[in-house]
């Protein structure tokens, strides 16, 4: 099998309680053409004397203030030449055996971007919540249901970092990682695998995700609501101003039998329009009997 070569970025600042659990997640994996590189903005606690005690197994490491987390990350990429793409942040932790995962999936044809099922992670280190597989377009994105793609269980090919812009909005606070994907909207489908890739950790204090979600809510409708405006074209339009008309109609119908009727006869007038011009892809799913992934309808 071809393993192309996986670029991981982990941007860091005072995360010392959790990075080591971080670092040995990803050189643990391991995977025989790994690119990893930590960004650690000036942390005054342990964080140094962990990266040093993992240096050797580094590609590029740096200790020194930046602007923030998104600042951090693109300083990562500048540095990274591998084909596939990541960043993991200094408490979330890769699955083990995800790169191969990763891997092999993008040797398919057509995979560009991809997200693993979502999983999130308790202050031990437990896996306590494995999300549903859900398949995503730019669709969901317009209508605002865009808080569930796990940006640690997302991979993205080089090619299509290159068409986005080679970039992250680092003027923004919160929702960069929106702002990226919405960019990648622009030019692929995201895929989505049912196999684990990285889990997300709750933490009871100080994250950043969790104390301002609202913030990171705002920072995100206001960049839909630019991207609505400057790139959609009047039929797409359209077609949302439907599907935003048929929700409200759902949320206001009382019986079930109403609501499965009049989902019927919408989805049969929209159905195919949405399907083409919003891009759901198709899933990727492990067949038991080859033992390798496959794409499916």
């Amino acid at each position: 099998m071809n393993y192309p070569k996986i670029s991981i970025v982990t941007p860091n600042f005072n995360g010392g309680q959790y990075l080591e659990e971080t670092i040995k997640s990803v050189l643990s994996q391991n995977y025989p053409d790994l690119e990893y590189i930590i960004i650690d903005g000036g942390s005054t606690d342990n964080s140094v004397d962990i990266i040093k005690k993992y240096e050797s197994q580094l590609t590029y490491w740096v200790s020194e203030p930046d602007k923030g987390l998104y600042e951090a990350i693109q300083k990562g990429f500048d540095k990274s030449t591998g084909q596939i793409m990541a960043w993991i942040n200094s408490d979330d932790v890769y699955h083990p055996k995800a790169f191969f995962t990763v891997a092999e999936i993008f040797n398919l044809e057509g995979v560009n971007w991809l997200q693993g099922v979502p999983s999130t992670l308790d202050e031990m280190g437990r896996t306590i919540a494995v999300g549903k597989v859900k398949r995503w377009s730019k669709l969901n994105y317009y209508l605002g249901s865009f808080h569930w793609i796990q940006q640690e269980s997302v991979f993205w090919r080089r090619s299509l970092w290159d068409m986005s812009g080679s970039k992250l909005d680092t003027e923004m606070k919160y929702a960069s990682d929106l702002e990226l994907w919405i960019r990648f909207f622009r030019h692929e489908k995201l895929f989505v695998t049912n196999a684990l890739l990285a889990g997300f950790r709750i933490r009871s204090k100080n994250q950043l995700s969790l104390d301002y979600k609202e913030a990171y809510f705002e920072e995100a409708t206001d960049k839909i609501k630019n991207e609505v405006n400057d790139i959609i074209s009047n039929e797409e339009r359209e077609i949302l101003k439907q599907i935003k008309k048929y929700n409200l109609i759902m949320r206001k119908l009382r019986f079930k039998l109403l609501q499965r009727i009049f989902s019927s006869i919408f989805y049969r007038k929209t159905n195919k329009k949405k399907e083409s011009m919003f891009g759901y892809p198709p899933m990727i799913i492990f067949d038991r009997i080859k033992q390798e992934f496959k794409i499916t309808t």
